[in-house]
């Protein structure tokens, strides 16, 4: 499906150069002079190659559809992730570079929806947000005002993250898996 090149978003998959790309990052850069054109950093789902592109907003794209299936994450063997299909129960094995930086947050039994074109998967996506342990926090430095203070900490997937200075080591936060960012305490 041909699409205009400023509607291209992140984790959509288009087909370029006779190959296809999953979007990872997309900007419209508006320069003083001249016209607005898009950048676009992509990888190649068959080599895993990353490139930056760039289109005029006016270009068109082809858009490849995707259709979307939900998994159950079981275990990792080597280099792959081991997904169960919650229906069928049958088990498929996928790179763990489909996940790129969110691969930490994946946990037993998480469900997972993978992204599918023409029956490849292409993508992975995990839940927004997760919760975890911290097992390592810096004590609170006196002194500092509570309202923009914040101390490091590292979580029980090994993960650094930033947390307000009244979160211990053994408590357990809610953190966004998308830039690994203190959300809040898990009521748990």
């Amino acid at each position: 499906m041909k699409q205009q090149a400023n509607l291209i978003r992140a984790g959509q998959v288009i087909e370029h150069n006779g190959r296809r790309w999953t979007v990872l990052k997309q900007q419209i850069i508006t320069p003083g002079k001249g016209g607005a054109f898009i950048q676009v950093e992509m990888r190649d789902l068959k080599s895993g190659n990353k490139t930056n592109e760039r289109w005029r907003t006016a270009d068109t794209v082809e858009r490849l559809m995707t259709e979307q299936k939900d998994y159950t994450y079981s275990y990792t063997d080597g280099d792959n992730l081991v997904l169960m299909d919650p229906e069928s129960f049958e088990q498929v094995m996928l790179p763990t570079e489909l996940l790129g930086d969110l691969l930490p947050f994946l946990q037993d039994n998480m469900a997972v929806e993978v992204d599918l074109v023409d029956g490849d998967p292409v993508a992975v996506h995990i839940p927004p947000q997760v919760t975890l342990e911290i097992v390592e926090a810096d004590p609170v430095v006196k002194g500092q005002t509570a309202s923009s203070s914040y101390k490091p900490a590292k979580l029980s997937n090994g993960v650094k993250v930033m947390v307000p200075p009244f979160i211990e080591a053994g408590e357990r936060v809610v953190v966004r898996t998308e830039d690994a960012s203190y959300v809040e305490r898990a009521k748990d």
